[in-house]
């Protein structure tokens, strides 16, 4: 495993990557996707935004931030998609909330240009007005600004393709397979958002903590530090970000496994469930009509077979500044 100096890792967190990624070319029909994500803290949902960019059948519509400091994870998007070649992507802010949670990759994230950013919400409805069953909501943290969006307009969100998400906890919570479920992080932040979705009439495809717990492990992290390019080099920062704060040498890709599925259903086998979320944010199955589809069991080696390929293989073409003046 290679790990970062502090003097390497001060020079990347400041630096212009040299190169660009040209964007991913788009194949006919692809999906249509819009990413809602608390990146910053944790750095899985950094893994999920790379791969849905780096993914040719995905038509990605745009990007928001969601919870806590919305408006620094917005400008951390922004220098996501410019390390990717695709700054054309729209980023948008979502609704600022207090946050308990640290912010790991805040250095990383204020390096960015800042620019000016649209209303996640709004974005959201107008998309799924403009697409009718055509786009896929992929939400990768709590889901503040998709409750806000159906008590907006409850009809137009009904107009989405299908919301996939990271969140709850069905039979397994945090930690080896038999440990007992518990309210997951991005469904108890929100629990009342949480109810809203399951009432909402949209398809909806959950990726718990039964199925998303999968490492990214020591000769994972060796094969992401054999080849340097602006994604994997952003991505090395990131993890030594996430890892100095939190204290652990290896990330779990949470929402990557969601990502992964958005993109290729075979990485994830669901199962039809009627779901409930309790208020203090507890998602259990009970009797009743199916209003879920859910994976309790990840197809490990399908996901990993997707996610590293697409991680290690931009292609380089012109250059691109992705950080301000002030931070050089």
């Amino acid at each position: 495993m290679r790990f970062l100096s502090p003097l390497l890792l001060s020079a990347l967190l400041i630096a212009p990557m040299g190169y660009a990624q040209t964007a991913a070319p788009v194949s006919s029909g692809a999906n249509r996707i819009i990413l809602d994500t608390d990146v910053g803290d944790d750095v899985d949902d950094a893994f999920a935004i790379d791969l849905a960019l780096a993914s040719p059948e995905l038509e990605v519509l745009g990007l928001s931030s969601a919870w806590g400091d919305t408006a620094l994870r917005a400008r951390m998007l922004d220098r996501m998609a410019c390390e990717t070649g695709r700054d054309e992507i729209t980023v948008n802010m979502g609704i600022s909330t207090h946050s308990m949670t640290e912010f790991r990759q805040a250095p990383w994230a204020r390096a960015g240009i800042e620019r000016p950013h649209g209303d996640a919400v709004g974005f959201l409805l107008e998309q799924a007005g403009a697409h009718p069953g055509e786009v896929t909501l992929l939400a990768l943290g709590p889901l503040t600004n998709i409750g806000a969006a159906i008590d907006r307009d409850p009809a137009t969100f009904r107009k989405l393709k299908r919301v996939v998400l990271m969140g709850g906890a069905v039979h397994r919570g945090y930690g080896p397979v038999g440990t007992p479920a518990e309210p997951e992080y991005n469904i108890a932040r929100d629990p009342r958002s949480a109810q809203k979705l399951l009432g909402s009439g949209v398809p909806l495809f959950w990726l718990p903590l039964d199925s998303t717990q999968l490492p990214f492990d020591v000769v994972k992290q060796q094969q992401l530090a054999g080849i340097s390019t602006p994604l994997t080099d952003a991505l090395q920062v990131l993890i030594a970000e996430w890892g100095r704060s939190a204290h652990l040498p290896t990330p779990t890709l949470f929402d990557a496994v969601a990502a992964a599925y958005a993109i290729d259903s075979t990485t994830c086998a669901m199962t039809s469930l009627h779901l409930e979320v309790d208020d203090k944010g507890m998602t259990r199955a009970t009797k009743g009509a199916p209003n879920s589809n859910v994976c309790l069991q990840p197809r490990e080696d399908a996901f990993y077979a997707l996610l590293m390929p697409r991680l290690m293989n931009q292609r380089l073409v012109g250059s691109k500044v992705c950080v301000s003046p002030a931070a050089k």
